[in-house]
């Protein structure tokens, strides 16, 4: 199958969400969060780091269906994601923005980096996406082309120490599916999976990042409202159920970390988190 870069990179959408604190406090409780800031409706509940993915999920399908790309969801997996966090959103009413803002060609298929900025009723930038995804198998006509700077995170210099393990429910990608309003049916529907390719459903790769983040977070002792950016890669599946290892480190400015798969093997590498 084949896309032509062309076509796609520069289609752009827009949308409104509403944060409510019950779809904040769902998205925390499906992670299996327990600090208190994440439900405390009198002092005003606290957002998850990466909430934001809840509320671009609606323009993420809006911009797939206006690039035409909306018939590869089936060969579509999330490749990279980049989270730039300018403050931390409260229960308000954002604008955000969706636009294709690179297509390039890797080994795997054909590489589409879409951006999404929401912003606040004062018109002032609250979060910024760069949320890529592989195309598996799919080529680019016409060559690649790029709109915008997209940063690649950087490789991990020293080996990660072990900071936990997290167990993956069966059930894991329903519980996240419904309390993310992320509706996703190769983490849900088995046929659905396995017609992609698959050998059966998986977990959300902003799951599994979520998850990984609230791990590390946790392991050194930080506040969630003092981050500005999340990136990463995604290297592999997870299937359900299974174990999350996750490993991190400190250099006392950023944190470096991945995780593991039940069998050792990295599904998500080049993981950094700054303040």
């Amino acid at each position: 199958m084949r896309i032509s870069a062309a076509n796609i990179v520069g289609r752009e959408v827009a949308d409104k969400q509403r944060l409510e604190p019950r779809w904040l406090m769902a998205f925390s409780a499906a992670l299996g969060e327990t600090d208190a800031r994440y439900y405390d409706t009198a002092a005003g509940v606290s957002m998850h780091p990466l909430f934001p993915v809840c509320y671009e999920w609606p323009a993420t399908r809006a911009l797939r269906e206006r690039a035409g790309l909306a018939q590869l969801d089936p060969r579509l997996v999330h490749a990279q994601h980049d989270l730039t966090i300018h403050r931390m959103p409260t229960t308000e009413v954002l604008r955000i923005t969706g636009k294709v803002v690179a297509a390039t060609q890797r080994r795997p298929g054909a590489l589409v980096v879409f951006r999404f900025v929401a912003h606040d009723g004062r018109d002032q930038p609250v979060t910024t996406t760069d949320f890529s995804v592989i195309y598996r198998g799919v080529k680019l006509d016409g060559g690649e082309r790029s709109i915008e700077k997209v940063d690649d995170p950087p490789r991990h210099k020293n080996a990660l120490p072990k900071v936990g393990e997290i167990e993956i429910a069966a059930t894991a990608a329903h519980t996240y599916t419904e309390c993310a309003r992320i509706w996703n049916p190769i983490h849900t529907d088995v046929a659905y999976a396995r017609a992609a390719g698959l050998p059966g459903t998986i977990l959300h790769g902003t799951a599994t990042l979520a998850l990984s983040v609230s791990r590390v977070l946790s392991a050194f002792r930080i506040d969630p409202r003092s981050l500005r950016r999340v990136r990463c890669r995604f290297a592999g599946m997870l299937p359900m159920p299974s174990v999350l290892t996750v490993l991190a480190s400190t250099d006392g400015t950023s944190l470096a970390f991945e995780a593991r798969n039940a069998q050792g093997e990295t599904i998500l590498e080049r993981g950094w988190i700054t303040g």
